[in-house]
């Protein structure tokens, strides 16, 4: 009997470790998520941009094997399947979180924690679900870039947007009451 309530015990605990470790897996693929349609919308303006300039083949490719590429040039990962995830996105691109964040801060007046931010993004947008840690990444990336500015009252973070020919300062401290 004592070794089934000890057995038990250690099950509970091992179950609460492996709960933690889920949530923490949990916000690295939001996290990493972000960053990858960060990254993929970054690349993405570049490439329009060669696509334009390129002159399409008039020619209709041969239905030979791939060539390789040649001595120095990179392969053509366009043509590559997406997988995982991606895969099972619809096609029409979701506006990324830091536009979705900027618009939303775009409606303050007064300097917006990011909890606050956060909490207005699930109402507005209940498909998007940052974790509390992305969405405070992806309002410093906005800082990085100058369109919002920091402002840090006692142990608080607030923001705001950056209006047009404001200052390049990104962090305002205002001192606490008392």
């Amino acid at each position: 009997m004592e070794q089934a309530v000890t057995d038990l015990e250690r099950n509970r605990r091992e179950q609460q470790e492996l709960a933690r470790r889920l949530d923490a897996l949990r916000e690295e693929e939001t996290l990493l998520t972000s960053i990858l349609d960060l990254a993929e919308h970054s690349a993405a303006v570049p490439e329009q941009a060669q696509e334009e300039s390129t002159p399409r083949p008039s020619r209709a490719p041969s239905r030979g094997a791939p060539t390789p590429p040649a001595r120095g040039q990179r392969r053509d990962t366009a043509a590559r399947p997406p997988r995982g995830r991606r895969a099972r996105q619809p096609t029409g691109r979701r506006p990324l979180l830091r536009d979705l964040l900027l618009d939303l801060l775009k409606g303050h007046v007064e300097p917006c924690p990011a909890h606050e931010l956060r909490e207005e993004l699930l109402r507005v947008h209940p498909d998007r679900v940052p974790t509390p840690q992305v969405v405070r990444n992806t309002l410093e990336g906005l800082v990085a870039k100058g369109l919002i500015r920091r402002h840090k009252q006692n142990r608080s973070v607030l923001y705001t947007v950056v209006e047009p020919g404001d200052g390049a300062g990104t962090d305002i401290v205002t001192p606490g009451p008392g």
